[in-house]
């Protein structure tokens, strides 16, 4: 069983609903929680067909929005970006131009950069992902494609074909860099430029 809190620092419980569900669970009943979090939110965000944003976040031009979909305090979507929900961003988080979120959770003061690509995903607070670095969420070239994750040197089967990454708050992943589907990530983990992370061959 993967434990959020040790890899997210107070993880806003009210997006996960159900605390026992593994990373993947929570990715796979996305649309669903991000629906009932659409029901409690305040008069501080403009509610528009099953999208959420609050006041003080900017959208740049050229932006695609597709719900459902949350846009938390002073967040940023920069030009041309693509968001494709079930999606949900905390307060102050930074998608930059010409990027692709699909469905995933990026919490408090994460910054993506120019042109990257985060599938599947649950990315913690304070985390930097440098320009076009990824997170993969299917394995195309795989005969088999259903996804594994390592945890503590324990195999998972994660009886999905679809799920990006798990990183902890603090993490540095480069410029180029690609996770493959089902990285877990401690907490300060770093990720040099135009590293393949792989951890089941």
């Amino acid at each position: 069983m993967i434990d959020l809190n040790q890899y997210i620092e107070n993880p806003k419980v009210a997006i996960w609903q159900a605390n026992y569900w593994q990373p993947w669970e929570i990715i796979d009943n996305l649309e669903n929680i991000v629906l009932q979090y659409l029901k409690t939110i305040g008069s501080d965000y403009k509610v528009k067909d099953r999208i959420a944003i609050h006041k003080t976040a900017t959208i740049e031009p050229g932006v695609t929005l597709k719900g459902p979909l949350v846009i938390g305090k002073n967040s940023f979507i920069g030009a041309h970006a693509y968001l494709r929900g079930p999606i949900f961003l905390g307060n102050s988080v930074k998608i930059g131009p010409g990027s692709e979120i699909k469905q995933s959770i990026i919490l408090d003061r994460t910054a993506i950069a120019h042109f990257n690509y985060i599938g599947n995903s649950i990315l913690g607070q304070n985390i930097n992902f440098e320009a076009g670095s990824i997170c993969a969420n299917h394995y195309n070239e795989r005969q088999d494609k259903q996804i594994y994750v390592k945890h503590e040197h324990v195999i998972i089967d994660t009886k999905t074909e679809k799920f990006g990454a798990l990183v902890g708050d603090h993490s540095k992943i480069g410029a180029n860099a690609v996770l493959s589907p089902g990285t877990i990530l401690e907490k300060n983990s770093i990720v040099k430029r135009l590293e393949l992370i792989e951890q089941i061959k």
